[in-house]
């Protein structure tokens, strides 16, 4: 879903360095999988094709964090069960 973003903090040495990959456009999504030592993360379209992607060596991954896509504000009007809050 557009929207949905990761941040990939890597440790390069003298320092840490931040790299972002994004759902840029509407009906892509981001993934993020890890195998053997590399952590890819990757842009992919709705037909399963990947856009752009970053890989990284997991011994030098410092955090990974997933922002996913905001959700549909609720309609107006909406109503709320009685003795519950409205979550958003």
């Amino acid at each position: 879903m557009k929207g949905d973003r990761v941040e990939i903090v890597i440790d390069i040495g003298t320092g840490v360095q931040t790299f972002e990959i994004d759902a840029s456009k509407s009906g892509r999504h981001v993934e993020v999988t890890t195998s053997r030592g590399v952590v890819e993360v990757a842009e992919v379209t709705r037909t399963g094709k990947t856009v752009r992607s970053g890989r990284f060596m997991s011994d030098r991954v410092v955090a990974l964090v997933e922002h996913p896509a905001e959700s549909p504000r609720r309609r107006r009007g909406a109503r709320v069960a009685r003795g519950q809050s409205a979550l958003l």
